[in-house]
């Protein structure tokens, strides 16, 4: 039972974004990527509650028939067993040098050199990456020696995403998902379209027939969301429609849909981090005042790039009604100062610490009041806790930048777009489909194969 037998069942695992840095990083300063798996994870920790269990059928004492075994490891399937594994391997590493990064607490880092060596933990899955392979050796040497592992060498396939470095830089995608993802939902033959909504569809909880099997409905905007790991052009659609999970219409279902068929088109669509570039966090803000006609909230989009490829976006809906477009754009823009403050701080931890201003795309009425508190006296109905990015942008770490609407790439998160603009903006985002031949003729079958097996 909860809070007697035990408290705490989860881990923490890696976020995405932390891990997109780590690849973003590793091209710009030719870093080695290598990854291993740890077998039987689950079992290697070390229970602290007081668990028991029944006798094995077949392997009853005759003298103790009725009587249980208490655990002392956790076994799969146990509560316990990812909280319990999750502390024996940051145990461990504690031990050989490495220290949990304050900003990720699945991102390690040991900086007993002048080269130092990052591990991504989730789950059983490691990311260790560094400048000097011995030494990245020498880390997975000193693992092999505690935990049975299998070294996967040179990362190239890490949780449904394909890593592929070229001479040029680095790509990532999820092309081999998403034939998974056609073929699971019978949309292997689909007609492919142009863009993932219609720009002059309106939507809301109430639109159409509900849908017969909202289970499925759930499981493919569940399926979705992973994918937009590596597709940030999916972002916003996929958020509109996963509003409606609780009670989703045939519309919904409809539009769900036609996401696949954007996606069948643009299967080869991956990102790419470019080598030998100077190492800069920028960002861009964008927000749809009141865009959501059911209750008049607004959308928030915000994206950083590193390297040229997108490291962070999000599009969401704001909790609170704005009362002005100034106030919700306000919003978004503080939004975004938290993001760049959380990835500037990842960034040291990484080794790379930022000297310059982040910069960050915005509309000219943000940067006056962000410049100038003289004008907070017209807009007191704005929280108190969204003016701290004044505070950032006076303290020279923030620079907000004027950028015209035909070239604000995160009005990809906040708004379906047209076919052009939606490419421009996939394209500021990283996204390329200059995929290598390795990538090209998979069928689904032989893609299922890859997806299933480490």
């Amino acid at each position: 039972m909860h809070d007697i037998d035990y408290e705490e069942t989860f881990a923490p695992v890696a976020k995405m974004t932390t891990v997109r840095t780590v690849i973003a990083l590793a091209t710009a300063n030719g870093r080695h990527l290598h990854q291993v798996d740890i077998k039987n994870a689950f079992l290697q920790g070390e229970l602290e509650e007081e668990v028991y269990m029944i006798q094995p059928l077949g392997f009853e004492l005759r003298v103790h028939p009725n009587a249980v075994y208490r655990l002392k490891k956790p076994l799969y399937g146990l509560k316990e067993a990812l909280r319990a594994w999750h502390s024996k391997i940051t145990q461990y590493l504690h031990q050989i040098g490495f220290r949990m990064s304050k900003s990720d607490t699945s991102l390690y880092i040991r900086h007993e050199s002048d080269n130092p060596i990052v591990i991504i933990l989730y789950v059983d899955d490691l990311v260790i990456g560094g400048k000097d392979l011995a030494e990245i050796n020498k880390v997975k040497s000193i693992l092999s020696g505690r935990f049975e592992m299998k070294d996967l060498h040179e990362l190239h396939y890490f949780l449904g995403i394909k890593v592929i470095r070229t001479p040029v830089g680095i790509l990532i995608s999820q092309r081999h998902y998403v034939l998974n993802l056609l073929y699971k939902f019978g949309l292997t033959e689909c007609k492919p379209v142009s863009t993932p909504l219609d720009r002059n569809l309106k939507m809301d909880a109430d639109s159409g027939t509900a849908v017969c099997d909202p289970t499925k409905y759930r499981q493919l905007i569940d399926n979705l969301i992973y994918l937009t790991i590596t597709r940030p052009d999916l972002s916003y659609s996929v958020g509109l429609l996963s509003q409606f999970m609780q009670n989703p219409r045939n519309l919904h279902l409809d539009c769900a849909k036609r996401i696949l068929w954007y996606v069948s088109a643009t299967m080869d669509y991956s990102i790419m981090y470019r080598s030998n570039t100077t190492i800069r966090l920028e960002g861009y803000t964008d927000v749809d005042w009141a865009g959501y006609k059911a209750d008049r909230r607004s959308t928030s989009g915000c994206v950083f790039s590193l390297n040229s490829g997108a490291i962070s976006w999000s599009s969401k809906k704001q909790t609170t009604v704005a009362l002005s477009s100034i106030e919700g754009e306000y919003k978004g823009a503080a939004v975004t100062a938290c993001e760049a403050v959380w990835l500037k701080l990842i960034l040291k931890d990484l080794g790379v610490p930022l000297t310059n201003l982040i910069h960050i795309c915005d509309n000219m009425s943000n940067i006056y009041l962000s410049h100038n508190p003289m004008f907070h006296a017209r807009t007191k109905h704005i929280e108190v806790h969204y003016y701290f990015i004044h505070e950032h942008v006076q303290a020279m770490e923030i620079d907000l930048q004027h950028i015209s609407t035909n070239l604000q790439v995160a009005n990809i998160f906040t708004k379906a777009l047209g076919i052009h603009k939606l490419g421009q903006f996939a394209s500021g985002l990283g996204l390329t489909t200059s995929m290598l031949p390795s990538l090209r003729g998979s069928t689904v079958s032989d893609t299922l194969t890859i997806h299933n097996s480490k």
